[in-house]
Parts: structure tokens; sequence; C-alpha cells
């Protein structure tokens, strides 16, 4: 056939790529086969640009009980026979279109991964980042992605548990729409994807195929944004009632042990879900796509291979335990169709009743080129780092009116009025929910709790790649660790613009680099993830934002502490550092230097070993029983963190500690590596002395009382008032 350009655009392949395949097949590939192609070669599939990367990453944990990329999610043994199956996934580019439709069908298809490795989704969290809410189209972006996570999320029964929310230019017209499931399991029950068996039957479970999201994989998530493309009809539909029952059906057909293989149909739909299963089990397939139920008149081939459409999973049968099956999902009212088997010989054949239309050998299919391209940093990447302290003016209004202005920022506003949108108490498991550093669930008929967090800073991996990346691992951990809990693996998702960029490419690099060291430091092994690449617009790419979830154990749920003062009489210390060195690099990327100065400037810095020792003495001091209250030390700094905690803990606060000669850098520089806590006086000297055995730099800062929160005769503020500002600033923002 005769491909041109604009054939080869729609399914995102390069002519290069197209003769790759004409080498492969030592022949020209039919519409359908082609489809194929550049669905499983997409970025998005095939993960072209970051898989020689990739394989930085350690998984050396004796918990991993999965293998990276393997299958659907990554699985961690918690004890007790069970296991822990989470992971985080993009929605970015569907959002940008439409974001209602964009951001449910993210959380609909995250929940089909946990839900493929024969565990029940118990948590879904989420990691958003839009343009200014000045703009009214960020606004509509804002407004319809939260709706959609709430609509769907809500109707399934997972509860939404925690999060985080950014706002910056960079993100104008490109949202990050990450969504992360956490998933629970019998550790002898986790399922797999791999086909292994000849003649085993494939069972189509759930929606009818439509011919939304066709091209989703290859067109939408694997080229940049243009303005006369019309992407809409490549954005998938969601319906999570069908979602619901699909889940109990799923997990009761798992449960008879019948159940050879599962596979979630997501992008590149029946192509990827088939195909995939089979390269795992080493075998082929043969599918009569006349079998696949449709739910639109006149659908050809080409589509019904594509389509995206959600709610729909593959499982693979022996023969004679399909009636068992079926009728599992006939109780459940969800439809179940046979469409085809396994074969011995790795071929994908795809026919239509007697017609083959499709008939392709499995490892060139499956098998993307890799490309390993040459990164440098732009001019413009390396002016920015340089930040000189004498060229940031002390704001005029002074300490008081600075921290009412950040407690303001929608950065670090309060996201009640985003996450009560969300039900975080559905299946009655959440200990700890939205608003602290980490979300606490119990794992019933156990002592234990798991804490999960997601975390990222686009800022500081725009200045720094490889100091950013182990930046973000490290406060996901430390979240972690402040809730009480042992951090034990990561997920990441790594939203970044055009790879072909070298400045892009090497920000990619260079922030997998970082993650993968700050992991190994502090031994928690990547076991899932997903690539985001090609997010910009106009010839601009969003800030690289690696996104990174995280999982901790708590071994009794008693332990699970909260980020708010605990009540009165407490004495509070800073763990990780003092407070009257002045270091230019605590100001590098800060909300302080963004939010009143207007500018993303500096050079960021992590002792990532320094950041060990300070988890290490948290977590010891919370076992011990002696510490009320932990909080990291991030965005805003030492007085926006003392005032949260003053805020949620409804308890006043007054400090008397040592300010440098600059002010804004002690109280708003974003140093890493720094806790506040909150204890009973009478624990203070031992807690001292665990931080001075571990060589942890430990400052006391003052203690709660009252109703005013006092900061060294600089700030003194009724609770009420900046409550206030912290409460008011993101819904002022977002009208």
């Amino acid at each position: 056939m005769a491909v041109t350009k604009e054939t080869l655009d729609e399914i995102a392949l390069s002519r290069a790529e197209y003769d790759l395949i004409l080498e492969r097949l030592d022949r020209e590939p039919n519409s359908v086969e082609l489809g194929m192609f550049g669905a499983l070669w997409s970025e998005h599939c095939g993960y072209k640009h970051s898989r020689p990367l990739l394989g930085l990453f350690s998984q050396q944990s004796s918990r991993v009980l999965s293998q990276t990329g393997a299958e659907n999610a990554g699985a961690v043994d918690i004890g007790d026979g069970l296991a822990v199956v989470f992971k985080v996934e993009s929605h970015n580019h569907p959002s940008a279109v439409e974001p209602l439709q964009g951001a449910a069908t993210g959380v609909g298809g995250i929940v089909r991964d946990i839900l493929a490795m024969g565990a029940r989704p118990i948590a879904l969290l989420n990691s958003l980042r839009f343009g200014p809410l000045d703009d009214p189209q960020n606004r509509h972006l804002f407004h319809g992605v939260v709706g959609g996570i709430s609509w769907y999320g809500n109707c399934i029964g997972v509860p939404d548990v925690a999060g985080e929310i950014c706002f910056d230019e960079s993100y104008s017209q490109n949202p990050l729409v990450n969504a992360m499931c956490v998933g629970l399991v019998r550790t002898d029950s986790i399922a797999t994807s791999a086909a292994t068996e000849v003649d085993n039957v494939m069972l189509l479970v759930g929606a009818g195929t439509g011919r939304d999201g066709i091209h989703g994989a290859s067109g939408l998530a694997s080229r940049t944004f243009e303005e006369d493309v019309e992407l809409r009809p490549t954005v998938q539909v969601g319906n999570p009632f069908l979602e619901k029952v699909l889940i109990e059906a799923c997990l009761e057909a798992l449960d008879t042990g019948l159940v050879n293989a599962i596979q979630d149909l997501g992008a590149a739909g029946l192509t990827s879900a088939a195909v995939e299963s089979a390269a795992s089990g080493g075998r082929g397939i043969h599918l009569d796509i006349s079998q696949v139920h449709q739910r639109e008149q006149g659908m050809t081939p080409y589509e019904v291979m594509l389509s995206e459409s959600q709610e729909r999973m593959l499982l693979v049968v022996a023969p004679e335990n399909v009636p068992a099956i079926k009728a599992v999902f006939d109780k459940w009212d969800v439809v179940c169709r046979e469409i085809g088997h396994i074969i011995a010989e790795q071929t994908a054949q795809v026919a239509v009743g007697s017609d083959l239309v499709a008939d392709l050998p499995i490892g060139p299919l499956s098998e993307a080129p890799q490309y390993r391209l040459e990164g440098k940093p732009s001019e413009e990447d390396i002016r920015r780092r340089h930040l000189d302290l004498d060229s940031v003016p002390l704001p005029p209004d002074g300490p008081q009116e600075t921290l009412l202005r950040l407690l303001g920022s929608p950065n670090i506003a309060n996201k009640e009025s985003v996450y009560r949108q969300y039900d975080h108490q559905v299946q009655t498991n959440t200990v700890v929910g939205p608003g602290s550093d980490a979300a606490v669930l119990r794992v019933k008929g156990t002592k234990k709790a798991i804490a999960v967090t997601i975390d990222g800073n686009g800022r500081l991996c725009q200045l720094d790649p490889y100091q950013g990346g182990q930046i973000v691992v490290a406060e996901v951990c430390r979240n972690l660790s402040c809730s009480g809990a042992l951090p034990l693996a990561v997920t990441d998702c790594l939203n970044f613009g055009s790879p072909e960029r070298p400045e892009v490419y090497h920000q990619l690099e260079q922030c997998i680099r970082g993650i993968a060291e700050a992991c190994r430091v502090l031994e928690v092994p990547v076991v899932s993830g997903n690539v985001s690449l090609y997010n910009e617009s106009r010839g601009k790419a969003i800030f690289p934002t690696p996104v990174v979830g995280g999982l901790g154990l708590l071994e009794d749920a008693s332990w699970a502490t909260r980020s708010a003062f605990a009540g009165e009489g407490l004495v509070v210390g800073l763990l990780g550092a003092d407070t009257d060195g002045v270091e230019v690099n605590d100001l590098a990327g800060s909300e302080y230097l963004k939010h009143i100065h207007g500018r993303v400037e500096g050079s960021p810095k992590i002792d990532i070993d320094l950041e060990k020792r300070v988890q290490q003495v948290c977590r010891g001091a919370i076992e011990k029983g002696m510490i009320a209250s932990a909080h990291d030390c991030s965005e805003g700094g030492l007085a926006v963190t003392l005032a949260e905690c003053s805020i949620q803990g409804g308890v006043g606060f007054t400090g008397e500690f040592s300010v440098a000669s600059r002010w804004d850098v002690t109280l708003f520089g974003e140093r890493q590596s720094r806790i506040v806590v909150g204890l009973p006086e009478d624990g203070w000297v031992a807690l001292v002395g665990l931080a001075s055995g571990a060589r942890v730099p430990i400052v006391k800062l003052g203690y709660t009382s009252g109703d005013r929160f006092r900061l060294n005769g600089q700030v003194d503020l009724p609770i009420s008032q900046i409550k206030d500002a912290w409460n008011n600033g993101l819904e002022a923002a977002s009208g």
C-alpha cells in the first residue's frame, strides 16, 4: 500500500520507522497492520526514547514480588500473606482536550491496571498541574479535571486519599493529570498478564467497543499539540458504574482460580492487550473480531483493533473452564464474549470470521525501536542556575505580610475545596486522610497500616534535573517517614516535553539518574511507572516534572502521625538543619522567589545521605512514642510549615530561634532534609540524644500555646488570620 506522510503523522510514525517495518516484515503492511504497528510503536506503549534510560532504576528488594515493566503494576510484600499493588499513570493529553472525561478515564484506567494484578483497589491519589488560574482556559481545565476525578472515583467506591496540586505558567494548555491507584491482594493470588497455554480461550468482558479513543496512544500521547488538529475523538468516554460492576465480576472470576491470565484494555486497546499478553507468554494469538461486542454500527477492523473504549478487560481461560467464568459475568450482568485463542506460533492473527485482516510476527510488532539521544542543557537553563542573593531585595512589607501572601498562594493554600469533593472514607480503611503529609490506611485483619503519598517539583527539576530528581524521591520518602511509615517502594510518572529536543532529553536523562541515585540510597526500588512525553504546545515544553508515588509500611497502625500540632504545651523542634545560616541555594526554585519576586532561579541542592539519617531519626522517635506530630518542611519554607501545623492543629505557636542576616532565607527558604516535630517537653532531651547519635542537626524552635502565631517578634498574628489566608487562597484564585 502507498503510505502518505499524512497517514504516518496520524499514527505518529516516522518515515524511517515505516521503512524499518518494511524491513522486518519483508513486505508492505495493510492498513490494519500499520495501525497496530503505530499503536504499539507509539511513545506511550513502546517507550522509544525512555526505555534505554529506565534500566537505571533498581528493583532490588526482598519485598518486591513483580518485575517492573513485565506486569500492569508493582507488587510489594507487606507480610501476613498480603501484598500491596500500586502504580501511577498519566492522562495529560486527553485531559487537555476534554478535561472531565480525560481525567475520569485516567482514574478508570489506573484502577484496571491494579485489577489486572488480581488486587482489590483500595485507594486513589492524584498529582495535578495547571497554568495560573487567572486564565479562563486554565480555570476550565482545573474545574473539569477535578470534576472528572471526583465523579469517577466516587462512583466506583474507591477512596481518594491524597494528592497534590501545582500551578505554573509552564503548564498552561498542558495540564498534568497523573492518577495513582493502590490495591491489596494475597501474595498467592497475584494475577499475571502472560498467556502461556496454547488453545486457551480469550474472553473480552465489559463495555461494548466504540469509536472513542482511536489513536489515543499514537496520535494523542505521542505528539505535541497543534492548533489546527482536532483531537476530541481520541478521548475516551467513561462509565464508572460499569467499572464498579466490572471490578467485582473480575475479582470473583479470579477467585475461582480458573483464570490463567488477565489484562486491561487501555492504551492501544485490544491490540495492546492481546499482543502484550501473548508476547509475555512467548505465544501468539488468533482473534476473530466479528465476535467483539460493539456499541456502534459499521465499525471497521482498524477501528475495533485500535479503539480505546473504557471498562474492558481481557481474560485467558482454558476451554473447559469457559462456562464457569461466563457464569460469573452473567451473574454480574457483564457481557463476556469469546474472541479468540492462544496459538503456539508467535504471530498475531486478526480475522473477521474466516477473512484474515492482519497476520504479523509478535516480536517485531511488540518491540518498538529504541533511541538513545545526546542531551544538552540550553543556555537559558544554565543561566537560570545562577542566583545572586544581592539581586533579591527583602520585601518591604516585612516577614508578616510576606507570610500571609505565601499562605494565600494557590500552590501553598489549603486544597480542601478540591478534596472535599472526593470521598476519602469509603471502604472504612482511612486512618489519616487528605491534608497531612501522607495518607494512612489500616490493613484489615492485621495491626498494620500502609502510608501512601505522591509528589513532584517541576521548578527544581527545571533548574537542576539531577538534583531535582533526587529531591522528589526524598520528599516522597520524607512524607512517608513523617507519617511513621518505613518507605518500601515507589512508582513514577515521568512528564516531559519532546525528547527530540536536546535540552528535554538532557532533563529526562538527568532526572532519571537523580531518581535512581536517591532510590539507591534510601533503599526504595522503583516497581512500576509510566512515561508521558511530548507535553508541549506552540513550541514550548512544560517544566520537566517527574511525579513519584510512594508506599510505606507501619507495623502498628497506632503509630500513624499527623502534620498538625497535637495540642498545647508541646516543644517544637527542627530536625535536619540549623536556622541561622545563609545559603543562597535555599531560595532556589522556592515558592517565595516565584510568588513574591516572580523568578525561577537558583541551584537546588540535597545531601541524600543526611536525608536518610533525618528520616531514620523521625521514624525511630515515632516508633518510641516520643513525637506527637511531624511535618515535612518544603514549599514556603520554615515559617509556612510552622503556620500549617498551627492552623491544622488549631493551636498557637511562639517561636524564639536564631535568624540569619537575611530573614527571608531563614523563614521562607526551602532547604531540603528538614522536619518540624512537636513533642512533650519531657521527651526533648531523649530526642536530642537520638538525633545526635545519628549525626542529625536539631534545633528547638519554640512552644505551642494560645491562639496566636508568633515568630521572633517579626510575626504576631491571630491563628484566625493566618487560617483565613490559607483557607481562602485557592478558592479566591479559582473563582
